[in-house]
């Protein structure tokens, strides 16, 4: 599926954009003029990875500091223990879209216990 995030120039260079869908994703704009969009919540905990600080190829979760690799998805820094879902970003005519991955997100402990009826 491709989603429209947001025009090219609405995101400044280290900045990140937020799509609020199930689950999350956000777009980062690295110094560099990369993008990249992975999987918005770490899998650690539940945070944002959006509201985290980018750094080259890498953003730190806010909430206990791991760190994630834009391009791979890998954890660079625990205590985050698996990595991120990575997906295709593109531009066209100015617009930042894009493709969600196929493969199954990995979700913090909490909300995969809450979207499978438990208490988290």
């Amino acid at each position: 599926m491709m989603i429209p995030a947001c025009r090219l120039v609405d995101l400044p260079r280290g900045e990140a954009h937020r799509l609020d869908i199930d689950p999350p994703v956000s777009v980062f704009h690295t110094d560099d003029g990369e993008l990249f969009a992975i999987d918005d919540t770490c899998t650690h905990q539940d945070a944002s990875l959006a509201d985290g600080w980018l750094e080259g190829r890498e953003v730190e979760c806010p909430l206990h500091a791991s760190k994630f690799d834009l391009k791979s998805g890998a954890v660079d820094a625990p205590p985050a223990k698996l990595p991120v879902r990575t997906h295709e970003v593109f531009v066209e005519d100015g617009m930042i879209y894009v493709r969600l991955s196929t493969a199954a997100p990995n979700l913090p402990p909490c909300i995969a216990a809450r979207l499978a009826g438990g208490v988290a």
